[in-house]
């Protein structure tokens, strides 16, 4: 090279040679040894922030048409392995973390009741790369999970997109460093203020009744929610609610017929976010995840900055369930979400809100799934206006 020529910039890669091979196949994962109890239903609604009291008031979901708890239709990923994010996350990527993309589920009725047990059946499904700001060389990675109950029910269906990249380039590039600035510090008003709409929200639908299909028009908007400010201890309290995350409660399952079949191998996360898988049968904080492993992110800020997050941020699954229970508390008890799609553009950090705003899009009186559906746009923002999620779905409503 001339002493004069500009020197070539580094070319970064990811490794795929563990992922192409994968494409398609069946996977493994985690499976909860225990049926699901009604202190797991009242722990999620509680973690979610979703006061709908068929989920947690013995009394008043005694009197409902169902005749005790059920679970919101969010339940389905705290139920799941790894946020339900395992088929979305197959193969050995060197040097990487992930973050999710985004959840499109599909509901077909089922409610899940305390001593139901829920099995997942998992698929990856394709995977491309595309060059970011973020990260440079990034991998959006889907996979499909089934959920039937113990009695072989077809309860929900999910295709879950994750986000993979090599952590030190998104610490390199400090995208969300340069944008998130200092923890926001709120005043006693705006708290106030805050307070005083969460509230209207909850009071908004606490009853549980279902709008008529004929009553809701396109152009309707849905009440305004507010989440927050995220914190520390809210981002545990969430992380604590997914079941898989407690010691002890699943075991490792793997499908029939699969030449080396993804169940637990090492994904390649980056220095210091790796589980200790062996070292966990002694001492269970070196698998939960935000001792050790690839969780530890969310709760800590250094640990954030390390994999390009800049500050402590919540999940992707938290932020799925979250749009599923608002559509689900204004569809009512008598309603269902059918299906929803949400694209997750940014993470909700510490000392953010979070702000649910929703509108009626389209009707269709008969639909494929042979119901009434109302078709919804709902968008989540932060303080700034800076976007988190957009979804589309589609609601079941009673005629």
């Amino acid at each position: 090279m001339s002493p004069n020529a500009t020197p070539e910039p580094d070319v970064i890669e990811l490794d795929l040679s563990d992922v192409e091979p994968r494409v398609g196949q069946p996977i493994g994962g985690g499976q909860l040894w225990e049926p699901c109890s009604a202190s797991d239903i009242r722990r999620w609604v509680m973690a979610m922030d979703y006061p709908n009291p068929l989920h947690w008031d013995h009394k008043f979901a005694g009197e409902s048409r169902y005749g005790g708890i059920i679970a919101p239709q969010s339940i389905a990923v705290a139920l799941d392995y790894g946020h339900g994010c395992a088929p979305a996350c197959v193969g050995r990527i060197p040097g990487s973390h992930l973050i999710f993309g985004g959840e499109e589920w599909w509901f077909y009725g089922a409610a899940v009741r305390p001593g139901d047990k829920l099995v997942q059946d998992r698929r990856f499904h394709d995977y491309k790369v595309v060059q970011t700001k973020f990260a440079g060389p990034t991998m959006f990675q889907r996979g499909d999970t089934t959920h039937r109950n113990q009695h072989g029910t077809l309860v929900a269906r999910e295709r879950s997109t994750s986000i993979r990249y090599l952590a030190a380039e998104a610490n390199k590039r400090g995208m969300y460093e340069n944008q998130v600035g200092e923890v926001k510090r709120w005043t006693e008003l705006e708290l106030n203020e805050i307070a005083v709409l969460r509230h209207e929200w909850l009071m908004s639908n606490r009853l549980g009744i279902s709008p008529h299909f004929d009553e809701v028009e396109v152009g309707d908007t849905l009440p305004r929610r507010v989440l927050g400010p995220h914190s520390i201890a809210s981002f545990t309290t969430e992380y604590r609610a997914f079941l898989f995350n407690i010691w002890g409660t699943f075991g490792w399952v793997t499908p029939e017929g699969v030449e080396d079949p993804w169940v637990y191998q090492d994904p390649g996360w980056t220095e210091g976010f790796a589980f200790d898988e062996e070292g966990a049968k002694i001492d269970p904080r070196k698998r939960d995840g935000l001792y050790v492993g690839p969780s530890r992110g969310h709760i800590d800020g250094d640990k954030a900055g390390a994999v390009g997050m800049a500050r402590a941020y919540g999940y992707g699954a938290t932020m799925g369930a979250w749009c599923t229970d608002y559509l689900a508390y204004w569809a009512g008890n008598d309603g269902l979400v059918r299906h929803i799609k949400s694209d997750f553009r940014g993470p909700a950090f510490e000392g953010d809100v979070t702000y649910f705003d929703a509108e009626v899009i389209g009707k269709e009186a008969v639909s494929t799934w042979g119901v009434p559906l109302v078709e919804l746009e709902l968008r989540l923002t932060n303080q700034d206006g800076g976007v988190l999620v957009d979804s589309t779905a589609e609601v079941e409503l009673p005629l």
